[in-house]
């Protein structure tokens, strides 16, 4: 990206009183422009807690929704709104209130990677960051029904001893990580420590040093003094770079790259600023719903 080009989006979203907000798996020239950049959770909790007028949201679909529902009175945009997540196709509100019935007194724990309507369905949500405290938030002896990532799901259960019913869902992306990538990469950097995602499937879970949400993975770099095999999205090892200059980080396997994330660019985010669209609109019954779930999630201390 050139220097004008960037000048041009900063100071078009201070024209506008847009804040823009991007996830780690960005471009790293859109998380050069951006105000904020986090995890889902963190992003989650700027969007709700935002003043400026315009929220750009910078990651995929579901991201935007979820500035929408913690913030409705702000304009969001999206300046790629076809930007999904297969994660979040994986289900569908029908199908989880179907499930629901099959599980009287169950409660719905849905990952924040999933719909509007998904989450109006939903109890709670939970992100990567905080799974396992929303799960450990519930009684004992109350049955849960986790949607839609049956390995995040798996993982938590195990972390936390809790029988979940999974949703058969995953992230195809972190699920097509394998124990021989993990191996293999290891025998090229054998002193190098392994942090993955908890979306990876637990048998790759079991072979890491560290198994964490992507703002944790970053926190883990920036404290160990090491190099380090990285399990999850190629964007996160951009941001390292820029976050920890002096640490080696090497992806657990090629081509770890979620597409969808991949889809905006800084001519279509300057052209978003500039026309303020694509917009974010979410049926206001639909809004309600999900905003319970979600606020029930950030309640949580």
């Amino acid at each position: 990206m050139t220097e004008s080009l960037s000048v041009r989006i900063r100071a078009m979203a201070h024209q506008q009183g847009a804040i823009i907000l991007a996830h780690y798996y960005q471009p790293p020239e859109i998380q050069a422009v951006a105000d904020y950049v986090g995890d889902s959770l963190q992003l989650a909790r700027e969007a709700r807690q935002a003043e400026a007028e315009v929220i750009v949201s910078c990651g995929v679909s579901f991201m935007a929704e979820t500035a929408k529902i913690l913030n409705p009175g702000k304009l969001v945009v999206n300046p790629a709104p076809e930007a999904g997540c297969p994660m979040a196709d994986m289900v569908d509100a029908a199908g989880l209130k179907a499930l629901r019935a099959q599980h009287p007194g169950a409660v719905v724990v849905s990952y924040v990677n999933t719909t509007a309507e998904v989450k109006a369905e939903s109890d709670i949500c939970c992100t990567s960051s905080n799974a396992l405290q929303v799960i450990n938030s519930i009684p004992q002896d109350t049955p849960i029904i986790f949607a839609p990532d049956r390995n995040l799901g798996a993982n938590v259960a195990a972390w936390s001893g809790r029988s979940l019913i999974l949703w058969d869902g995953c992230c195809p992306i972190h699920d097509r990580l394998t124990p021989e990538h993990i191996k293999a990469m290891q025998e090229r950097y054998p002193e190098a420590l392994v942090a993955v995602h908890p979306e990876c499937r637990p048998e790759v879970v079991a072979l890491a040093d560290k198994t964490t949400s992507t703002a944790g993975i970053l926190k883990y770099i920036d404290e160990m003094e090491a190099e380090f095999i990285i399990g999850t999205e190629q964007g996160l090892l951009n941001t390292a770079a820029v976050h920890s200059p002096h640490r080696r980080c090497y992806p657990a396997r090629e081509d770890f790259i979620c597409p969808d994330m991949k889809k905006i660019t800084p001519q279509r985010l300057l052209l978003s600023l500039e026309r303020l669209q694509p917009t974010v609109e979410i049926d206001e019954a639909v809004r309600q719903r999900a905003y319970q779930a979600l606020d029930c999630m950030l309640q949580l201390p």
